[in-house]
């Protein structure tokens, strides 16, 4: 299966990214492909509501930046993976402007290859994460239907935890 991680934050040895790479791990052991993308090291602008992709674009954004790199990978994707520590009850807003710009990517449908979707999210509270939550159900389940694989939080101590990376290195292995 060919996994796609969207890496929302900006620190590059952060509770995040040892989250990512431990899935990595388990899902790359279990013979399946998987791209991260750390997209703060990316420069992508938010979505400028012009609706060219959904008018003259024919799902193409007017937008010429990074995000490019993104909608190549968007074809070929089977499963998303969006993994942020949490920012103001919310994902990192490099982050955010990633999936504002899937509004081209989903029209006038989802890619076709793009089934299943999981997130794994960092925090210093355990009841930060109810906007990431509402962005994950919303955006990738109810509207692109996506199958929820699951959404892995550490809050705290459990942040970089052998306990937590196991459980992701884990669940990489156990996908089918």
């Amino acid at each position: 299966m060919n996994i796609l991680v969207l890496n929302g934050s900006p620190r590059p040895n952060g509770s995040t990214k040892k989250m990512v790479e431990a899935f990595r791990g388990g899902a790359e052991s279990a013979g399946h492909t998987v791209s991260v993308v750390d997209v703060c090291k990316m420069k992508i602008s938010g979505c400028i509501a012009c609706e060219y992709c959904h008018t003259k674009g024919h799902g193409e954004c007017v937008q010429k930046d990074d995000m490019a790199k993104i909608y190549a990978l968007l074809k070929e994707t089977e499963m998303l993976v969006i993994a942020s520590p949490i920012y103001y009850h919310g994902i990192t807003g490099q982050l955010k402007c990633v999936i504002d710009r899937f509004y081209s990517a989903a029209y006038p449908k989802k890619p076709e290859k793009l089934k299943k979707v999981a997130m794994f999210l960092s925090s210093g509270d355990p009841e930060m994460y109810e906007g990431a939550l509402f962005s994950y159900k919303g955006d990738f389940l109810d509207y692109l239907g996506l199958e929820d694989m699951g959404v892995f939080t550490a809050h705290g101590e459990e942040n970089g935890s052998a306990a937590m990376l196991k459980e992701l290195e884990n669940f990489g292995k156990s996908l089918r």
